[in-house]
């Protein structure tokens, strides 16, 4: 029996059902999100070991009184972890963590409730160490790939109302020929706190 021109029949659409297309996509998508993940992992710099970390130290006022207290030697190669403990302290206007690493390069950070600042005085040690290497993320700045010597990156006015000019900072980290944990001993002698961090940096010794 023959099909009138008006009757309809169609094929069912199973679309592409040969096995194995389906994993086989998603597999190639699984390894091209290990492949990302592999190049972002290369990137990264290795921890610091203790032997490479100076010190870890948490600045701020109690009752108005200057306290310098040490941290975890970890938290110089984990700047969000940094930030938690930061916020912690109970400090009158927030609390300022002090990092330096290999005499080389310090990182500042402040916090003040939901308000992050920081600071590292050479970008290009993000290619070395993971303090720096965050600093620049946070920051969602760009090393430049092409300049030979080091520069500052950064909340320069960290702590401009603690009596650390902007442009003062900037000279101070563009000195590279100082040990940075000396120049973050200047740092916290300018605003007030030289005392009390002496004692804090004597337990990293």
């Amino acid at each position: 029996m023959n099909a009138s021109e008006d009757d309809e029949f169609e094929m069912p659409n199973r679309g592409d059902d040969r096995p194995g297309l389906d994993d086989l996509d998603d597999e190639l998508d699984e390894v091209d999100v290990e492949d990302v993940d592999d190049e972002e992992d290369d990137d990264y710099p290795e921890d610091a070991t203790e032997d490479d970390i100076d010190l870890v130290i948490a600045l701020y006022r109690e009752d108005g009184q200057p306290v310098a207290l040490p941290l975890d030697l970890d938290l110089a190669n984990d700047l969000d972890g940094l930030i938690t403990q930061l916020r912690r302290i109970p400090g009158d206007a927030g609390a300022v963590g002090f990092v330096s690493v290999a005499d080389e390069v310090f990182v500042i950070v402040r916090v003040r409730g939901k308000h992050v600042q920081v600071f590292c005085s050479d970008a290009l040690a993000a290619d070395e160490w993971p303090i720096a290497h965050d600093v620049v993320e946070f920051l969602d700045d760009e090393v430049v790939d092409d300049s030979d010597e080091g520069y500052p990156v950064g909340d320069s006015d960290i702590l401009a109302d603690a009596g650390l000019p902007d442009f003062e900072l900037e000279a101070m980290a563009e000195d590279y020929d100082q040990d940075s944990t000396a120049l973050l001993e200047l740092i916290a002698k300018k605003i007030g706190f030289a005392a009390v961090y002496t004692k804090a940096v004597a337990s990293f010794e």
